[in-house]
């Protein structure tokens, strides 16, 4: 499934009253999206979409890997504004661990590591608009 078509579903959903909505396509790709409070992070997961990465882009430089936004929004450290963000630079992070959430189409997606090692530098500020391919987090 492409960018385009998830990035259509997602502002469908958020514009409809329905909370939760679980999607199986004939080739195999998984949706599974669920619409909470404006304040509380949705976790969404797609399966086996190879024009799409379902958690960030990353690129390599020196054993430092690049985060990438994987779409367009706003960019969040924090689950709300009196948390402690989910990162920090010098923190350890595992693949998986969440690193950020970006807000997309009143949506709130965590954005999870793809990727094992600690935080060197963190390229963006809490409450930044990003695009899609936006460097967000070095991590070595």
């Amino acid at each position: 499934m492409e960018y385009e078509k998830i990035k259509q579903l997602m502002e469908d959903m958020g514009n409809s009253k329905i909370s939760s909505i679980n999607i199986d396509f004939p080739d195999g790709t998984k949706i599974s999206m669920k619409k909470e409070s404006q304040d509380t992070a949705i976790n969404y997961k797609a399966d086996n979409m190879p024009e799409y990465k379902e958690h960030t882009e990353e690129r390599t430089i020196e054993n430092k890997k690049i985060i990438k936004s994987p779409m367009v929004g706003t960019f969040y450290l924090k689950p709300s504004p009196t948390s402690a963000p989910y990162v920090e630079v010098g923190k350890h992070v595992n693949k998986g661990d969440t690193l950020c959430i970006i807000e997309a189409m009143k949506l709130m997606n965590e954005i999870e590591s793809d990727s094992e090692g600690n935080v060197v530098q963190i390229l963006v500020k809490d409450g930044e608009t990003v695009e899609y391919g936006t460097e967000l987090f070095i991590i070595e």
